[in-house]
């Protein structure tokens, strides 16, 4: 069985070259790559919404940003690792409050897509730190 802090993922807003905004839920301990994320998301280049527009476009403050029950409907993205888990826990709109969703329920529910988003200096270190007992798979 996964270890609880495995499955909890976390909400991040981008907003594309084009000005649309994109969603992707992603593991908690890990860091995106906006190389890949923008190549899924169909932009040139993309970067991280400013904190100063996220309450204002999707209704949630930081640290308390949900993949559901935005203020709009945005292309939402899973990091393929999402798929392990039977559920994964999301924040549930509040800081401090997550839930524990079915992950393929999450993805239909949201019209979500599955893409390798994760940097992969990133996957090297979390490899050690694995190898060094920090996190199970």
């Amino acid at each position: 069985m996964p270890e609880l802090a495995d499955r909890i993922f976390k909400t991040i807003v981008l907003k594309g070259k084009t000005k649309n905004l994109h969603v992707c839920v992603v593991p908690g301990a890990a860091h995106l790559d906006l190389k890949k994320v923008a190549k899924a998301c169909g932009e040139k280049n993309i970067e991280l919404l400013p904190l100063s527009e996220l309450e204002k476009n999707t209704g949630y403050i930081r640290g308390g940003c949900s993949p559901v029950g935005m203020k709009k409907k945005y292309d939402t993205f899973f990091d393929e690792s999402a798929l392990k888990f039977e559920k994964i826990i999301v924040s549930a709109g509040k800081r401090g409050l997550q839930m524990e969703v079915d992950t393929q329920k999450l993805i239909e529910v949201t019209d979500g897509k599955v893409a390798d988003l994760l940097s992969e200096t990133e996957g090297i270190f979390l490899k050690i730190y694995q190898d060094f007992g920090g996190i199970t798979n």
